[in-house]
């Protein structure tokens, strides 16, 4: 109760200040806090923002990002707090993805680890320093559901499932923005991209979305709702249309849905340009495409201006409203309220902070033990892994020797200079215990100009000049005497993330010839997967003994890969989404609904059945899969009823035993079905996980609850119910190896 009130206090005094500083503002002050400009520094667009001194001191801006050190922070801020009439500090944003200096996995391998608390803890430290360095706002967590490993931003998400991805929304919106948003060390969230952007059209980015609003709500909308409901403080637009009307011009996702449905309060700002690009969309001109923004509920512009150069058109032409601008503006002065800016416009700006916070040893070790956890072990044949420290190892590949791409895509801040690579690495974590022969063995890709597209901002892996045939030769002579090969191969960094969807997502063509020819040397081959999405791994899952998917894992990805593949680190990583084993079987998810043919199970082909021709139904790795050193036995599922009544709950309990001689971390992964429904419903919906350490040879009895609430979805008129009737519970190591029961939801 004393909370509550204490809440109703702060609002009202917040309410009571803002109040009476809009009273003071002139139309064009209050136009100015809704412009968001670039400072110049990572810009993730072809715009650059230009006269922004001249901008902030007549009251034109309200924020800046991509700028960053507590000196350029403190320098701007003094523009706007002594030189502009008002005195109206700016909020600073930064592209804080996967950690600010110190970088961790990339969404989906931080998703892979299927550690909540490692989770949370990887947002705090990313907070820590990006906030030492003067930044108060970042744009993130990226939530969007991605089905289509052809979209090249599926690096930045998590996956494709609502549960999971809720799991992790909220625990990176508690993690920026802690207990007080106002401390000096907590960063406003920015949940991105509302909304649906992860399903757009052929996997090609920022192309055209549609789907059905049952799909919607029940699988693609849960993440966005979640990190609203943990307390998100803002909002970015997605690029793409929805329901014909693109998100950033849309009233009915930014007002109905957002704010009267969901009672999202904060504040919402485009992505880049997204205003401007509404021209293209077809939508009218610069005026036109500005005032609907505005008055679809679109608070603040990133870098375009329209608002900026025409709101005061719209309004003297009654194209928008002063209530329409106002609202806009007191969510503006809300996020930096709440910020503590009005209080202590240089509360970021302690350059001791930043000399003390930033890439500290705590940091890095803990940037080295998530990416360990993050790594995916997809294949182990006759225990090839681990590598005991003794020997000659051949290290070959164009990702073996490339710090630069360690970090992987959207880490903007990273020092790349710094950055070990995966060579390295070993070398620091090995000594002088293992010999490293390394040779490049192939370039990234055959074709200059595609190597040149995939290897931008900075990460650049230099082109040997030499035939193949001379590449491949050497990689054969430095493994020569070699104990095993381990072969970096994959996508580098910029071959996924915003703008670099993939047609064909396979190892490329000359990467799998070295690989071949390293195969027939008849050395264990073990192949380092870099990756920012599911690849088609058909070929190599037949041919190579071990795969370890490393995605890329951040600054500590050599030593990380080191402990992993050397046995001091167990793998523990699970898949976040589904690996298919072409890119026809496109779209390919674990939680599909069955259709009224379907295949039966353990079937190839069937006439007039839902399957294809040249392929079976079953992806090559299914959601939730990945291997370990040792091995795990589930056994004895139990429920402790098997009638379940309203109000109460289910005790699902399962028994898991580590079989083999290493100790080791499991994910128990909990599925339902719902049998029979008034609308179609998936064949399984993730709804618990735990992960959990055990000693070799320990047994350990795994519980979850259940209750109503789990089995809730919208049906056909769009009321969240769970319905009486059958369900089966699946409890396994991934979501096809499963032991299964039935309970009943009674009225």
């Amino acid at each position: 109760m004393t909370s509550t009130v204490t809440a109703q206090q702060n609002s009202q005094k917040m309410d009571s200040f803002i109040n009476t500083l809009m009273s003071k503002m002139t139309l064009e002050e209050k136009i100015g806090q809704l412009n968001l400009v670039t400072g110049g520094e990572a810009t993730t667009g072809s715009t650059v923002s230009t006269g922004v001194e001249g901008k902030i001191k007549s009251g034109a801006i309200g924020g800046i990002f991509s700028m960053s050190t507590p000196q350029r922070i403190r320098a701007a801020q003094d523009l706007a707090v002594k030189q502009s009439r008002l005195g109206i500090p700016l909020i600073f944003g930064m592209d804080v993805i996967h950690g600010y200096k110190t970088i961790f996995p990339i969404p989906i391998g931080l998703a892979s680890s299927w550690d909540m608390n490692l989770v949370r803890q990887t947002a705090q430290i990313a907070a820590t320093e990006a906030t030492a360095d003067g930044i108060n706002w970042t744009f993130s967590p990226m939530v969007d559901i991605s089905r289509d490993p052809r979209w090249g931003r599926f690096s930045e998400g998590n996956g494709e499932d609502p549960y999971l991805s809720s799991k992790i929304a909220v625990e990176m919106v508690k993690g920026y923005q802690g207990n007080d948003l106002a401390a000096n060390n907590t960063l406003m969230a920015c949940v991105k991209h509302f909304a649906l952007y992860g399903a757009a059209e052929a996997g090609r980015d920022y192309n055209t979305t549609d789907m059905s609003l049952h799909r919607m709500y029940n699988e693609y909308l849960p993440p966005y709702k979640a990190a609203i409901d943990a307390g998100a403080g803002s909002i970015m637009t997605s690029f793409n249309d929805i329901n014909g009307v693109p998100a950033t011009a849309n009233k009915w996702l930014m007002t109905d849905l957002l704010r009267q449905q969901w009672g999202f309060q904060g504040m919402v700002v485009t992505d880049y340009t997204a205003i401007n690009e509404l021209i293209d969309h077809g939508l009218g001109d610069l005026q036109r495409v500005s005032a609907l923004s505005l008055k679809a509920g679109v608070d603040m512009d990133m870098v375009g201006e329209g608002y900026l150069g025409t709101l005061k058109k719209s309004l003297e032409e009654g194209k928008v409203s002063q209530a329409d601008i106002d609202r806009a503006c007191r969510l503006v002065l809300e996020a930096k309220y709440k910020l503590g800016l009005f209080e202590n416009p240089y509360k970021y700006c302690d350059v001791n902070r930043a000399k003390n916070n930033i890439l500290t040893k705590a940091h890095l070790a803990k940037s080295r033990e998530v990416a360990a956890k993050s790594f995916v072990l997809l294949k182990n044949d006759k225990q090839t892994l681990p590598f005991t420290k003794k020997g000659k190892i051949a290290l070959v590949g164009p990702l073996a020797n490339t710090g630069a791409n360690m970090p992987g895509t959207w880490s903007v801040s990273a020092d790349l200079e710094h950055t070990p690579s995966l060579l390295q690495g070993m070398k620091d974590v090995l000594g002088n215990k293992v010999a490293i022969q390394y040779a490049l063995g192939t370039n990234l890709l055959d074709d200059p100009a595609y190597q040149e597209r995939a290897t931008m901002f900075g990460r650049t892996i230099p082109r040997d000049n030499r035939s193949e045939q001379e590449l491949i030769a050497e990689a054969i002579k430095a493994s020569e005497g070699a104990d095993a090969i381990v072969a970096a191969l994959g996508e580098s960094s910029e071959m996924s993330g915003e703008s670099s969807s993939r047609t064909e997502i396979g190892i490329p063509a000359n990467q799998q010839r070295l690989l071949q020819a390293l195969l027939k040397t008849g050395k264990p081959v073990v192949l380092v997967l870099f990756t920012g999405r599911p690849l088609t791994l058909t070929w190599e899952n037949e041919h190579v003994p071990a795969i370890l998917n490393v995605w890329f894992g951040g600054t500590e990805t050599g030593k990380a890969v080191a402990d992993v593949l050397f046995g001091d680190v167990n793998p523990s990583g699970k898949l976040p989404a589904t690996f298919p084993k072409n890119v026809g079987q496109i779209p390919l998810y674990y939680n599909a609904k069955t259709t009224g043919r379907p295949l039966e199970q353990g079937k190839w082909f069937q006439k007039f059945r839902s399957n294809y021709l040249d392929v079976d139904n079953d992806p090559l790795y299914p959601f939730g899969y990945g291997l370990s050193y040792t091995a795990f036995q589930y056994n004895n599922l139990r429920l402790s009823t098997s009638k379940l009544q309203k109000q109460d709950k289910i005790t699902v309990t399962v028994d898991v035993k580590n079989t083999g001689k290493y100790d080791g971390e499991e994910v128990v992964q909990l599925y339902i079905r719902d049998m029979v429904g008034s609308v179609t419903r998936p064949v399984k919906e993730l709804k618990g996980f735990q992960k959990i350490a055990f000693k070799a040879g320990e047994t350990k009895a795994v519980e979850f609850e259940l209750t109503e609430e789990d089995l809730k979805f919208y049906n056909e008129k769009l009321e969240f119910v769970a319905e009486p009737g059958e369900f089966e519970v699946y409890v396994g190591t991934n979501s096809r190896d499963v032991l299964t029961s039935k309970f009943e939801l009674q009225n």
